[in-house]
């Protein structure tokens, strides 16, 4: 699989969308999988607990829906896109730490069935969420 590594730390996966929240999107058909990032999984360092949505919940694009925690921080979890909640990752109520050794595969948290994909064009292409990362970082 393709990825763009930025400062030499941090994995983004050229097979998604991202958000300025650190959210991966991977869509299939009408249904998005959504995770946090490589990079949002380092800054947040041992995850211990992950609070999921309720299956069967309506979104709208930005609201908080669910809650990663670390021995650091809690950290919010933001819906990219606005939809249905068809699905949540229930091995992470055991294993939160799925998040930090797989955030782009097993890590993932829900899956969303997508209202409007016309949301998407809000979404970063990897490249831009690449320049992001450099921007918070200070590596421009």
């Amino acid at each position: 699989m393709s990825e763009i590594v930025v400062g030499g730390k941090y994995k983004i996966l050229r097979d998604r969308y991202y958000s300025e929240t650190d959210e991966w999107i991977l869509v299939k058909d009408n249904i998005a999988i959504i995770g946090i990032t490589d990079y949002a999984q380092k800054k947040l360092r041992d995850i211990v607990g992950v609070e999921l949505p309720e299956v069967g919940r309506e979104v709208k694009s930005g609201d908080s829906i669910a809650v990663v925690e670390s021995v650091k921080a809690a950290a919010d979890i933001y819906s990219p896109l606005s939809g249905k909640v068809i699905e949540v990752n229930q091995k992470l109520l055991d294993s939160p730490e799925l998040i930090n050794r797989d955030p782009y595969g097993e890590g993932w948290i829900f899956k969303l069935e997508i209202r409007d994909k016309n949301e998407m064009e809000k979404l970063l292409s990897p490249e831009k969420y690449s320049e992001l990362i450099k921007e918070k970082e200070g590596l421009k």
